[in-house]
């Protein structure tokens, strides 16, 4: 797998998907909505932990740094 995704991007997930656990916790979000909320959390995590997006490859989109030769 090719990285797809930069620093900013990876940070703005995990905040997100803290964001959503701390929500679901504080029971504000609940139900069917708030437990599909934490799968996407948990999406967010692992790609941003691997730092790779399959929706970005579809796309052919990547936020990565450009490296110059």
């Amino acid at each position: 797998m090719k990285k797809n995704m930069g620093t900013i991007d990876r940070t703005i997930r995990i905040i997100f998907a803290v964001l959503i656990a701390i929500l679901f916790y504080l029971k504000i979000i609940t139900g069917t909505f708030g437990i599909v909320l934490l799968v996407f959390a948990g999406v967010f995590v692992l790609t941003s932990f691997i730092s790779f997006c399959p929706l970005y490859t579809i796309f052919g989109y990547s936020t990565c740094a450009k490296k110059t030769e």
